[in-house]
């Protein structure tokens, strides 16, 4: 259970550093190397007079939500102890359920292509360890953003290769005790690198050796889905409350996605699929920002077309039928905004600035804790991180079990589905005639449409998606009944604490004290 640890860690000018949050790191321990600076673009704050550690904003998140929950979990406890002990007991559970259990740190050397040695500090944090296995994003970044290409997948390469070993010669990596899966700067190779090195290194005699990582390829172990997983969540979160007329009416806005305009900070990976599924069930793209410079179309921006521009030059700057935006992408008229690079980047600076009605956090921790009191203060509606950018670590968790299973899902059920449903026809075609008769020739019974592209069953990539919006709506309805309870309004990012709280106490609290 983790998310971001902190940000690259060098000695010189390089650095890799694996991650999960929330875990402790002070800003000292944690410098931000320039050259990550320059390689993500949006990681320093946009105020630097609210700049807080990330980890103390979950720390001030938590706190808020464990406030609020912390009567009922005294009440709910069903033990002898005296109203004094139990909410002794309870606090105590909440102070172990707050800080980093285990964080490690390593150090290697790789050579540099100038012929300099180098050495790399890594760092990996396990928050909690009340279910294994423990589950997290790797970041690494390149060694130096003024490198080739080349040069950077070499060094890269060696840099996880070394990290990886020195993971598993800890015992701190495998299918049963931590699994990565990737982050802001890695993707699918990166994935792939470290499987192979675990199952070289530490996992030559374990069958279930590629589930140590998830995010792989689909020729490595990977799953359908996986890549545009998150920006699907997103949008499936967005869709939830959305869709929900009791929130629609706070905010003065008619449900459903048509004639809803929104805009996107950061067109990587998840910021192109949530925009992809926006635009497919019709809200607008009007703008979308990056580090070079953002653009504008209050007509619309097709994020196919935006998309293979961007693969053709390397940016988004000069897209046809656009125009430059100037400014911050962030303060721009739209119902809908988006941030989907890196934290804070929603301050107190420019929050009274925000025109969207609704924020959907693509991105890990892009609203500050003052900035998020002061969208409550305005009634404009924050889907908070920890909620909607989950679809990547749900469907990782889809892959996992796959590589334990050893087989794709639906494999097993294919054509048994399609029989079946082949054999529904022909028994309604058969009722029919021999109620009315063939008079004139069989009575022909004819599929829809929807029911023709579903009649050979479901494929992997179709359970998968089934999955994962099972999982975001089921969420989404725990997250709006705490929020009713608790008499929140439209403080959803407290609910979820609350809820995140209520169901790591229990594990806690039953499992027994002195086994955690």
């Amino acid at each position: 259970m983790y998310r971001y640890f902190g940000e690259l860690l060098t000695r010189g000018a390089g650095g890799v550093l694996a991650s999960g949050y929330p875990a402790a790191a002070a800003d000292s321990v944690l410098p931000a190397s320039a050259s990550l600076l320059r390689h993500r673009g949006y990681s320093q704050a946009v105020d630097p007079a609210d700049d807080p550690n990330f980890f103390t904003m979950v720390e001030g998140f938590f706190d808020k939500g464990a406030a609020i929950v912390e009567d009922k979990l005294v009440e709910d406890l069903k033990t002898r102890e005296t109203a004094e002990q139990k909410r002794s007991r309870v606090r105590g559970i909440l102070r172990i359920i707050k800080p980093c259990n285990h964080v490690l740190s390593v150090s290697f050397p790789i050579k540099r292509d100038s012929g300099e040695w180098e050495v790399i500090e890594g760092y990996r944090a396990q928050h909690s360890q009340h279910r294994t296995p423990c589950k997290g994003g790797e970041s690494p970044a390149p060694v130096s953003t003024a490198e080739k290409s080349f040069t950077e997948q070499r060094e890269l390469t060696w840099a996880n290769f070394h990290f990886a070993s020195s993971l598993n010669r800890c015992a701190l990596a495998g299918p049963g005790i931590d699994v990565p899966a990737p982050d802001m700067s890695t993707g699918e190779r990166e994935m792939s690198w470290i499987a192979d090195t675990f199952a070289t290194v530490m996992g030559h005699n374990d069958i279930n050796a590629h589930a140590c990582v998830t995010g792989k390829p689909i020729s490595q172990g990977g799953i359908h889905g996986r890549i545009s997983a998150t920006g699907r969540g997103v949008f499936h979160g967005i869709e939830n409350f959305i869709n929900e007329a009791s929130y629609m009416s706070q905010l003065g806005m008619y449900p459903g996605f048509q004639d809803k305009t929104f805009v996107i900070q950061g067109f990587g990976n998840v910021g192109l699929h949530s925009m992809r599924y926006l635009h497919r069930f019709g809200a607008r793209c009007v703008g979308v920002g990056e580090l070079d410079g953002s653009i504008w179309n209050p007509k619309g921006i097709n994020p196919k077309e935006l998309e293979d521009y961007k693969l053709a030059n390397g940016t988004i700057v000069g897209f046809p039928d656009s125009t430059p935006y100037e400014g911050s992408i962030l303060e721009a008229d739209c119902d809908i905004l988006i941030p989907a690079a890196s934290e804070k980047q929603l301050t107190k600076s420019n929050a009274h600035k925000i025109k969207a009605k609704i924020i959907a956090e693509g991105a890990n921790g892009p609203t500050t804790p003052e900035a998020d009191q002061i969208f409550l203060e305005r009634n404009i509606l924050v889907i908070p991180d920890m909620y909607l950018n989950a679809g990547g670590v749900t469907v990782s968790y889809f892959e996992w079990l796959k590589n334990l299973n050893h087989v794709s899902y639906g494999r097993l059920t294919f054509k048994y589905e399609r029989d079946s449903n082949y054999h529904l026809l022909m028994s309604v075609q058969e009722s029919l005639e021999r109620k009315f008769g063939k008079h004139g020739g069989s009575v022909p019974v004819v599929p829809t449409s929807e029911f023709q592209a579903r009649i050979a069953g479901a494929s992997e990539k179709d359970i998968v998606h089934s999955g994962l919006a099972y999982t975001m709506e089921r969420s989404a309805r725990q997250i709006m009944r705490t929020a009713n309870k608790y008499d929140l309004g439209l403080d959803l990012r407290t609910a979820a604490y609350v809820n995140a709280i209520e169901k790591v106490f229990k594990v806690y609290s039953e499992a027994g004290l002195i086994i955690t």
